[in-house]
């Protein structure tokens, strides 16, 4: 079946009507076949993992299921013994034998996202495995060889991290055989309205919501939306929009309300964002600027409760007013690195120490939330 075939592109679960897809899709169709390497790039939220799960399902490997590996969540001291496997005994806590995810892919496809946060170290045997199919476990020198196609993701700009000496550029180069780049929502609106339907179908489907429709003016609006979260970020919208607005025919005022409530939410913040950060700085201004965000809510609060105070107590004296404005005294002397410790304390303290959902609470990723909390010694 031909890639300008619509089913042939819903077969491979992938939306979109935009050029750009379309020659994504060709791509996949040609690209598929083969054991290949492939590198997927893109902005977070963009559908990387979906096109990855397109290729698998095109090979003649989608008999077996593919791995999936979040490079980004593996603490950086165990990430050799999750890629390769251990040997029992090769380290504190390494009771038994264990198969490592090239292991477990054998004859299939492992599809590693967020390459770009793969340590130096791990890089080196990764390479190995994508040169000769060989490697070893953590604690043993009898190397092991796999037969495992390789897709790599990343949100990273790869070029500048091998002239920052943060990424091999011989990885780099054996990596990017083939490139498949998916744009930003927000450089193919006709997509949009495409995505906004089926993810409307799925919560109404789901939470039993009988869904109206939404008028042309305010899907204009959203595809002029800029969506800084992308695809993800739609489909979060979505849901909130249907389950808030009880399933009821959305207009022009109705989504203004919406993306208004996201703007405030993630726009809103006077923080510069540097151009070509890494993904452990963006997530550092997340944190910051949400802290800032909390502080500034704080301040303001107590300034009016300190305001109040001094009407309420004018005639008695200033003994609260005192009071009030130590505190805000205090609040503004407070360094933002101290509310960083706060803040992931208190995440910590709330979820009974899962790490997984703090970190996805705080919207940084396990690695990031593990070095913190090495960094403030809240282990």
């Amino acid at each position: 079946m031909k890639s300008d075939s619509p089913q042939f592109q819903e077969d491979l679960g992938i939306l979109g009507e935009s050029m750009e897809m379309r020659k994504i899709v060709e791509v996949i169709e040609q690209v598929a076949p083969t054991d290949i390497t492939v590198l997927i790039t893109g902005e977070s939220g963009v559908g990387k993992e979906v096109i990855a799960k397109a290729i698998h399902a095109a090979s003649s490997r989608s008999k077996k299921p593919l791995v999936t590996v979040n490079c980004g969540a593996i603490p950086e001291g165990i990430i050799e013994s999750e890629l390769f496997g251990h040997e029992r005994g090769s380290f504190t806590g390494a009771t038994e034998q264990r198969k490592g995810y090239f292991e477990l892919a054998d004859g299939s496809t492992i599809f590693l996202d967020e390459i770009g946060e793969l340590p130096l170290a791990a890089q080196v045997k990764f390479l190995r495995v994508l040169e000769n199919g060989e490697f070893q476990r953590v604690g043993s020198s009898v190397p092991r060889r796999v037969n495992v196609r390789v897709i790599a993701a990343t949100n990273k700009d790869l070029e500048s991290e091998v002239r920052h000496n943060q990424f091999r550029a011989d990885l780099f180069f054996r990596l990017r055989s083939v490139n498949i780049y998916v744009p930003p929502l927000r450089k193919r609106p006709e997509d949009i309205p495409v995505f906004f339907r089926r993810f409307a179908e799925e919560v109404a489907e789901k939470n039993n919501i009988k869904f109206s429709g939404i008028s042309e003016g305010a899907m204009q609006i959203l595809q002029s939306y800029h969506w800084p979260g992308n695809v993800r970020e739609l489909r979060n919208s979505a849901e909130s929009m249907l389950v808030l607005e009880g399933g009821k025919y959305l207009d022009v005022d109705d989504v203004r309300k919406h993306l208004k409530d996201l703007r405030t939410a993630s726009e809103d913040r006077n923080l510069p964002v540097p151009v070509g950060r890494s993904v452990e700085q963006a997530e550092r201004e997340l944190i910051l600027r949400a802290l800032l965000d909390i502080k500034g809510n704080i301040m303001e609060l107590r300034n009016l409760l300190a305001e109040q105070s001094q009407m309420i107590h004018a005639p008695g004296g200033n003994r609260q007013d005192v009071g009030y404005s130590r505190e805000v005294q205090d609040e503004r002397t407070l360094s933002l690195q101290d509310m960083e410790h706060k803040m992931i304390a208190e995440a910590l303290e709330r979820y009974k120490g899962n790490r997984r959902v703090a970190a996805r609470a705080l919207n940084i990723s396990e690695r990031t939330l593990y070095r913190k909390i090495k960094e403030y010694g809240l282990g």
